[in-house]
């Protein structure tokens, strides 16, 4: 049997609930949905950037960004990271991390899928 690799493309409130929330399921997530591998948007990092400047969020970007120090970056960029991940969603039928309801349903329509969380588990929702 092969096991072929998820890659999840992660949004910056995906990234910040992995980073400082304990996740109940992560340990056996490859047995729930198979191998994950969360990868990081050029444009997310960007944000990530941002967040760091503002004093309310400083200290969560900071342990989001320590956080995915060792993931993979991928070249989506521009300006606006929602926009960006649909866009990649309607060329390429992927799985995006977040919690943004809005977001959520727009790649539903596009028929992507979404992994999220639920009471600090993550699920992955079609």
């Amino acid at each position: 049997m092969q096991e072929y690799l998820v890659e999840v493309i992660c949004d910056t409130s995906f990234l910040i609930h992995l980073a400082t929330r304990r996740i109940k399921n992560i340990d056996n997530i490859d047995v729930e949905i198979g191998q994950v591998t969360f990868v990081v948007p050029q444009v997310v990092q960007n944000e990530l950037s941002e967040l760091i400047k503002n004093p309310q969020k400083n200290q969560t970007a900071l342990i989001t960004r320590d956080f995915i120090k060792n993931f993979k970056i991928i070249s989506i960029s521009g300006n606006f990271a929602d926009k960006e991940l649909i866009d990649y969603v309607k060329k390429n039928r992927t799985i995006i991390g977040t919690m943004d309801k809005e977001l959520k349903k727009q790649i539903k329509e596009y028929g992507g899928s979404i992994m999220s969380f639920s009471n600090d588990k993550i699920v992955l929702e079609s």
